[in-house]
């Protein structure tokens, strides 16, 4: 593609015709199509027509929802969206949410409000050379996902205050083993703050106990945030509703519409209990930002970012063009896919399950090779060899140490055709590697 682009930019314009001639000799052809049915990879970021109309609109107004003032309509939509999310999954009325781009900056913001809440000095003072201020520790599971311990990084606690902590056999943060953690800390004179439980890990989409962690949280004076980016959507069917056990208890709860609600890239919702420790952690409103407006939400107020796009559009155009029964049933729809490929596999000697499968992701390995770094191998070059077919895309993980193919299915036009073509391709290559 690079070799197609000119080296030095236009003098003049150019038509729109010629560009999005361009566009399709060019560009298309050297993407990642996530909007393929096909595409297994990761966790699927389906846009879905009504997500799309919602975008270009949000781009034609193109208003910076920073203050009430600049832009009512981003301001009120995006508190009545997330509210209608909010009541979708069944979380209590407490919750305030506001929208983010993702996972990462939404988990960064509570982690800091958690900070502030332990030290509220620490957002005059700092962290650096003060005498007065233990370090101060954060729990999460050994699958949590890497945002976390960026954020630890990017608020000033740094990675080495993150304690991570050991797994199950169905890849479950162990709350013995979290207790101790913090027992260990508080004996070395540190300062436990937070704990971040998953509920739907990167890979395995493995479930925390966050009733028991809620518990421990609650004993220790703990601020829990609660990783739901993929999974939550999930919430909106009452059959997936007990494996959120305790997310109600939590201090803050982040979930995806981007991943798993057909709502295009990026809107991440972070819902917290109390709205004003995100204020007391962030609001700064130098002069040419004040205001009149009494009892409005400055949506700046919440978080790092000053400029805010208006993400509610199109999240509120998904659920109105689909409502909560449709949605419900496009997820229900991507789990029995899952449960279905994942009957094939126990049915099928040459493979194996890796890990359970409680939503809509499944891994697996083959069993190939003699010893655990020729299986690796061998599934590597497995995975390696499907994809390069083109019809399907699929990733890996590495679960107890081993090489692990993840399928995970969540695209909004996936249908048992791709899957069945992905299991197809899928014997077809291990059968000709174990020969």
């Amino acid at each position: 593609m690079r070799a197609q682009l000119p080296v030095e930019p236009p003098l003049e314009g150019e038509s729109l015709d010629a560009i999005l001639d361009d566009y399709e000799a060019v560009i298309a052809p050297a993407n990642t199509h996530w909007n393929h049915p096909g595409f297994f990879a990761y966790f699927a970021i389906s846009g879905s027509g009504p997500g799309i109309v919602g975008e270009a609109l949000a781009a034609a107004l193109n208003v910076n929802a920073m203050l009430w003032r600049t832009s009512p309509a981003a301001t009120e939509l995006e508190e009545q969206v997330c509210d209608w999310v909010r009541r979708m999954v069944d979380l209590p009325s407490d919750f305030r949410g506001h929208i983010n781009d993702t996972a990462s900056i939404s988990t960064l913001l509570a982690l800091a409000a958690a900070r502030h809440r332990a030290d509220p000095e620490s957002r005059e003072q700092g962290l650096a050379g003060r005498t007065d201020l233990p370090r101060l520790t954060v729990y999460t599971s050994d699958q949590a996902h890497s945002s976390v311990d960026k954020a630890m990084m990017a608020i000033g606690l740094g990675a080495g205050s993150l304690r991570r902590v050991a797994s199950d056999d169905r890849f479950q943060m162990r709350t013995g083993d979290l207790a101790a953690a913090i027992a260990a800390d508080r004996a070395a004179g540190n300062r436990p703050i937070a704990v971040v439980a998953t509920i739907g890990t990167t890979s395995t989409t493995s479930v925390d106990p966050v009733a028991a962690i809620a518990d421990l949280c609650e004993r220790e004076g703990l601020w829990l945030h609660v990783d739901a980016a993929y999974a939550g959507s999930a919430a909106i069917c009452s059959e997936y509703r007990p494996l959120f056990a305790g997310w109600e208890r939590a201090d803050s709860v982040v979930t995806n519409p981007h991943k798993w609600l057909f709502t295009p890239v990026d809107c991440s919702l972070l819902f917290v209990r109390d709205v004003d420790e995100l204020r007391a952690t962030f609001s700064l409103v130098p002069e040419y930002l004040k205001s009149g407006e009494r009892e409005v939400t400055n949506l700046m107020d919440l978080g790092v970012q000053l400029g805010r796009r208006f993400r509610a559009l199109k999240l509120w155009m998904v659920i109105r063009a689909f409502g909560v029964n449709g949605l419900a049933q496009r997820i229900r729809r991507h789990c029995d896919l899952a449960a279905r490929l994942a009957a094939w596999i126990e049915q099928e000697p040459l493979f194996e399950l890796a890990a359970p499968v409680p939503f809509s992701l499944v891994c697996f390995r083959a069993r190939l090779g003699d010893s655990g770094g020729e299986r690796d191998r061998l599934n590597q070059e497995l995975m390696e060899r499907v994809n390069a077919e083109g019809p399907v895309f699929l990733s890996h993980t590495r679960l107890d140490d081993r090489f692990a193919i993840r399928l995970a299915i969540g695209n909004i036009k996936t249908t048992s055709n791709e899957v069945e073509h992905a299991w197809r391709l899928l014997c077809r290559h291990a059968t000709e590697l174990a020969t």
